[in-house]
């Protein structure tokens, strides 16, 4: 099993990475293998709502978005972390993740997906939420902590003082990892929910 961790930070150590390492001790030790990508530093464009991706099967800009796809399609669980910026997430990460699951056509199906926000003081819940709403238009199941899953710093390395932040970010990777052993197995034995052929319902005929 493996948990693909995406740090959206442009700091690769900084606060998000406080989080996202605290949660990948508590996934060692649970036997689920990680790997930490780190983007939020990198020149990556937003979506164009060009269709090439329908037609290609991947994104027409070839950059990280499409080294990122076979690893997300692999993995069992998503985290995505990223500070908080106006009360909304790192723009990078924003253009990574809308390009990601915009581009990538196969089943996202029970996959589980968690967000991890970090700031000084204010704006998380916004962020937490704003990058949750990826995982709900795809069918992956969010895994919750003890709290909203936040920590907080200003200067790298200051969550590190956030007791109760990593204490959240310990328990949500204890709760995802239960949520992905428990999914692979109800998969053995039941399989996964059935799904009828979506309907599109446009509101301007």
């Amino acid at each position: 099993m493996k948990v693909l961790m995406i740090n959206g930070s442009p700091r690769a150590e900084g606060n998000t990475y406080v989080a996202l390492r605290e949660m990948e001790k508590i996934f060692k030790k649970e036997g689920i293998d990680t790997e930490i990508l780190h983007i939020g530093n990198l020149d990556i464009r937003s979506c164009i709502a060009c269709g090439g991706c329908a037609q290609k099967g991947k994104c027409v800009f070839d950059d990280i978005v499409n080294e990122t796809a076979a690893k997300f399609e692999a993995c069992d669980g998503l985290v995505v972390g990223s500070p908080v910026y106006y009360a909304s997430a790192n723009a990078t990460l924003v253009a990574f993740l809308t390009r990601l699951f915009y581009s990538t056509h196969f089943d996202k199906t029970m996959k589980v997906g968690a967000s991890v926000v970090a700031a000084r003081r204010g704006g998380l819940s916004a962020t937490f939420d704003e990058l949750n709403k990826f995982f709900t238009i795809s069918g992956m199941p969010i895994a919750s902590g003890q709290y909203w899953n936040s920590i907080h710093g200003a200067a790298p390395g200051e969550a590190e003082q956030d007791a109760e932040g990593l204490q959240s970010m310990r328990t949500l990777a204890r709760n995802m990892a239960f949520l992905i052993k428990s999914i692979a197995l109800g998969k053995d034995t039941y399989g996964i929910p059935e799904r009828e052929p979506f309907e599109r319902t446009n509101f301007i005929r």
